[in-house]
């Protein structure tokens, strides 16, 4: 929800529709999603007819590695991963998406598809967008294009952040920066993850990530159950991800401001 700001391993074909055809009721501000919020506030209404609401389900593959992109998506509760994936099949998450943006941004870019992976992390909902509606509402209306490449700017910052914090910060902070990341996208404390999953998202041995976890739940600042982990005390997590969280996080505000109603 990010209001703190300043994934299984199978897929799924096709998101499934939680309401049938065209959304009928009028644009209104009770989206969650605050890019929505923005398109409003820019009055382009025009873009409503062409939202459907579906579910996202948890290992939902949203966008398939060199895969034509058919469909973008902006979240509405849940969280998508974005994976960057080898030849030899290695991975390693890069960025996050929550109720603050969109999936599908290579659209943006003049991309046909992308090498990497749209994952969905934590299960939800999100308002599903033909390519093609989306290209033509874009032509219609370049200030609603602006403000999607903001965002586009918003996400590059992140997967840079991203690349730095794999590059030059201990497990200890990757972890903490991760478990902020996903606070910051959740509606409560508890977030659905697993430590073979963290291990893999984060690029670490699964000894390194046990060690990680387990310190952070020592000082109290986390609790931990099977398939869950429990924020506690997130000033301590801020002071544990130190220097490696908060740049994305600034960049957002920056670049919408002005364009989102506050959450």
């Amino acid at each position: 929800m990010l209001t703190h700001l300043g994934a299984g391993d199978r897929g799924f074909e096709n998101s499934r529709p939680v309401s049938d055809g065209i959304m009928s009721q009028p644009f209104s501000s009770n989206y969650s999603n605050r890019l929505l919020q923005a398109f409003e506030l820019a009055g382009s209404a025009s873009f409503e007819p062409h939202l459907r609401l579906v579910t996202l389900a948890l290992g939902e593959v949203l966008i398939r590695a060199d895969t034509p992109i058919a469909y973008v998506h902006f979240v509405e509760r849940g969280i998508v991963s974005l994976v960057a994936v080898a030849r030899d099949g290695e991975q390693i998450e890069i960025g996050l998406i929550g109720c603050e943006g969109m999936v599908g941004i290579p659209v943006l870019l003049g991309a046909e598809s992308t090498p990497n992976e749209a994952r969905v992390q934590a299960a939800g909902l999100a308002y599903e967008v033909p390519v093609d509606a989306l290209r033509n509402v874009m032509r219609r209306n370049p200030e609603l294009h602006e403000q999607l490449l903001r965002y586009a700017q918003v996400l590059n910052t992140q997967v840079a952040c991203t690349a730095l914090a794999n590059g030059r910060y201990k497990v200890a902070q990757r972890l903490a920066r991760w478990l902020l990341m996903c606070h910051d996208r959740t509606e409560g404390d508890t977030l659905p993850t697993t430590h073979r999953f963290l291990s893999l998202m984060l690029g670490v041995n699964r000894p390194g990530l046990t060690t990680a976890v387990a310190a952070l739940e020592r000082e109290g600042i986390i609790t931990t159950k099977r398939g869950t982990i429990t924020i506690c005390d997130r000033e301590a997590l801020l002071a544990r991800a130190d220097a490696s969280y908060g740049v994305p996080e600034a960049e957002y505000e920056r670049m919408m401001k002005g364009t989102v109603k506050p959450t």
